[in-house]
């Protein structure tokens, strides 16, 4: 198949979803398929397409420090990307996004979507997490976006679950994003000699206020062993100043700022000795995913607008959202039960397992046939419908366009759509029978 990717910041590494993107588009090269991408991203190699950058004034700092970018609709250029296409796979729900929908539309290409936003990154970002209804208000209006797709992409079951409380029509396929093979403990990795023989807690992710690094600073600061402790934060973005002021004030050791490469973060990973995920909102966490393929013991947050709790295999795995003395509890007991935290390990290494990328690409792939296939017969029907309406009587085509329109009205009611525009099927197997 030719599969076209639409994602604004495809090739910022900082981006958790943009490397999700990339390692989804390497697996299906390497399994023969052709991957094209329409990006604003200033990147080469074969099958990209750089659409101009949209800038926001005075907003645009904040952007570049949480590694997105907003792509400026070219019609020409969307086009030329997807022209040829089986399928066109749209990872974000922004304007280039909604401009691409149309014209793959116009040229009878399948289109199916991920869902990788969380409405609860924006307002945490903006200081209103606390305002519930600007959240629901904000699921109902990408709703809008993503009721043309027959097919979305949901990284977990926590999502799938939001999607159908807002009732969103599409059907949903929950797959992991999946561990790159690459992550696994490197037994060859040399632990840097500023951690000395201190117990290293590691971290990844974007710093940013949703991810709560801060929650993991205060935890260590509190801990009994906190001398003992080397506290190691994996990432970049807006709040790094904030939190190494934090760390700075707080601890005795203050922690490491480091943006990795893909192997030296594993190298971090296979020489820490435990993992938190202190996280508010996730769709799935690959950092936590690629910590325990390490080798670590993960401990992560419960909150209910994190998908990443459904990793832990014990209680011991979790601890109360924002609460840094549970934390410490949890950093505690780890520290004072090394054995059982060895034993927990071992099964995290082969849980692992259960994540490997390629599986999940398969699983995707059948997504986008399915799509294919239904794109086909859509276009079928709709030849058949044009050809049903020039052998009808001025009367008759009104009064089969009232019945669609009834029919299509009665599915939305049941939170339905008819994604392969089948209601001619039911006029003439009705005419046949």
């Amino acid at each position: 198949m030719i599969i076209t990717f639409v994602m604004d910041q495809y090739g910022e590494t900082s981006n958790g979803t943009s490397s999700t993107a990339m390692r989804f588009a390497e697996v299906l090269k390497r399994k023969g398929h052709e991957v094209r991408v329409l990006t604003a991203s200033k990147i080469e190699g074969e099958g990209i397409y750089v659409l101009p950058e949209h800038r926001i004034p005075v907003f645009q700092y904040i952007i570049d420090k949480n590694g997105m970018k907003f792509a400026k609709p070219d019609q020409e250029i969307i086009r030329k990307a997807i022209e040829g296409s089986d399928v066109v796979h749209m990872l974000m729900p922004f304007k280039v996004q909604k401009k691409t929908v149309k014209i793959a539309n116009d040229l009878r290409i399948a289109t199916t979507a991920a869902f990788h936003l969380q409405p609860e990154n924006i307002t945490y970002s903006i200081k209103m997490q606390n305002f519930k209804g600007l959240n629901s208000l904000m699921y109902k209006k990408m709703k809008k976006f993503y009721d043309n797709f027959s097919h979305i992409h949901c990284p977990s079951v926590m999502l799938e679950h939001l999607l159908e409380k807002y009732k969103y029509r599409s059907t949903k396929h929950v797959i992991s994003n999946g561990i790159d093979p690459d992550f696994k403990k490197n037994e060859n990795a040399v632990r840097p000699a500023e951690w000395g023989d201190r117990y290293v807690i590691v971290m990844a992710g974007r710093f940013s206020r949703e991810k709560r690094q801060d929650v993991l600073i205060r935890a260590v600061a509190a801990s009994k062993y906190a001398d003992r402790i080397q506290l190691v934060l994996c990432g970049r973005g807006p709040w790094q100043k904030k939190l190494e002021r934090l760390s700075r004030k707080l601890l005795p050791h203050p922690a490491t700022f480091r943006f990795c490469s893909k192997q030296e973060l594993i190298d971090t990973l296979s020489c820490a000795d435990l993992y938190v995920h202190a996280s508010e909102v996730e769709l799935e966490a690959i950092s936590c995913m690629e910590a325990f393929a390490c080798g670590l013991v993960p401990v992560i947050s419960d909150s209910e607008t994190s998908a990443t709790k459904q990793f832990a295999l014990t209680e011991d795995n979790l601890f109360s959202a924002g609460d840094s003395a549970a934390l410490r509890d949890k950093i505690d007991w780890y520290i004072e039960h090394p054995q059982e935290k060895e034993a927990l390990a071992r099964r995290y290494t082969a849980y692992a397992a259960e994540f490997a990328i390629d599986p999940c690409v398969d699983k995707m792939i059948e997504v986008f046939e399915t799509a294919v296939a239904e794109n086909r017969c859509k276009t079928e029907n709709r030849a058949e419908e044009a050809r049903y309406l020039e052998s009808c009587t001025v009367r008759q085509r009104k009064e089969y366009l009232r019945q669609k329109k009834k029919y299509v009205q009665s599915l939305h009611k049941q939170a339905k759509e008819d994604y392969i525009d089948g209601y001619i099927r039911t006029v003439t197997e009705n005419q046949n029978a």
